[in-house]
């Protein structure tokens, strides 16, 4: 029993993911600092607020909906996304597309049995396993 959990635990996508998450929480930590600190304040400044919704209420039938709070998590929220996606997704993005660029995709015909794409050149179908005889590249004769 213990050996099969010690092969689990040694198994490089439990390690791979446990230091995912960590790092995930660390990094959610510098941005949810970064937000509160420095984007709300600023968010408060250009509508005129403190940048703290949490006192804002209002009351039906002797009954308070505090929906300030409400706005608080949605404003942090919408600037958390935005700081992800332009100071994240956006750079690596950019980044693996210039350093990693996509290789160019083989050319495809149909299997004349199934109907599958394989590739031009292939001598037989990955998935009927038909004989099939490759397309020969055109050749150009020049007359002179």
């Amino acid at each position: 029993m213990l050996k099969g959990f010690r092969d689990f635990m040694m198994r490089g996508n439990v390690i791979d993911m446990a230091v995912g998450v960590v790092i995930g929480a660390a990094f959610t930590g510098v941005v949810t600092g970064f937000v509160t600190a420095f984007l709300t304040p600023v968010l408060g400044v250009v509508v005129g607020a403190a940048g703290d919704f949490s006192a804002y209420k209002f009351t039906v039938a002797s009954v308070t909906f505090p929906y300030g709070q409400f706005l608080n998590v949605l404003i942090a929220f919408f600037l958390t996304a935005a700081v992800l996606y332009f100071c994240v997704v956006l750079p690596v993005s950019k980044a693996t597309a210039r350093y990693l660029p996509k290789k160019p995709a083989t050319p495809k015909r149909p299997c004349p049995e199934c109907l599958t794409d394989i590739p031009e050149a292939a001598r037989r179908c990955s998935a009927c396993t038909a004989v099939v005889e490759p397309v020969l590249p055109i050749q150009v004769t020049v007359k002179g």
